[in-house]
């Protein structure tokens, strides 16, 4: 098993990434992001989510509802992860996929007393990563790279502080 892997490997430009990584560690601050999106309401329980130019739809019949979105959005970020760093580990994938999910309770939602909080009690993920080959050492390494560095997993598994501005205008 090589230990530098071929500069296009699983469909991810490995050299592209690596001169991307090269450029963040020269450069730390070029690692930090600050995104900002705007959910508008469209009418009954669906949104329009927007960043810049980019939009989809959450909530309303045939879309994802935001509670599933947050599994979504785990599922696909360590889909992302993964394909990244097997493809810099050198291992070629021919299959991937996350499955995510998670017990909530709606009460409070629905503006219910409930000792119960609204948001996820838990939530179980599990990785399915399909390789041509593997060494043990590149397995062990995809594990902990996959346990710290998820984005949206870390921000689902540590206290983020979230301020609320609820912004009121009459007329």
């Amino acid at each position: 098993m090589s230990s530098v892997p071929a500069t296009n490997l699983s469909r991810i430009d490995v050299a592209q990434l690596k001169a991307y990584a090269d450029r963040v560690s020269a450069t730390p601050e070029l690692a930090d992001r600050e995104p900002r999106v705007i959910a508008r309401w469209a009418g009954e329980s669906r949104s329009k989510v927007t960043f810049g130019d980019t939009s989809m739809h959450l909530g309303g019949d045939g879309e994802l509802n935001p509670m599933q979105a947050v599994l979504g959005s785990l599922a696909a970020c360590d889909v992302d992860l993964v394909a990244m760093h097997a493809s810099l580990l050198g291992m070629e994938i021919t299959e991937l996929w996350v499955e995510a999910s998670g017990r909530f309770h709606v009460a409070r939602y629905l503006g219910l007393d409930s000792q119960q909080p609204p948001g996820y009690q838990h939530v179980d993920y599990a990785v399915h990563l399909r390789v041509r080959e593997a060494s043990e050492e590149q397995i062990a390494r995809l594990r902990h790279l996959c346990e710290t560095g998820s984005p949206v997993g870390d921000t689902l598994t540590r206290p983020v502080p979230a301020t609320l501005n609820l912004d009121v205008r009459i007329g």
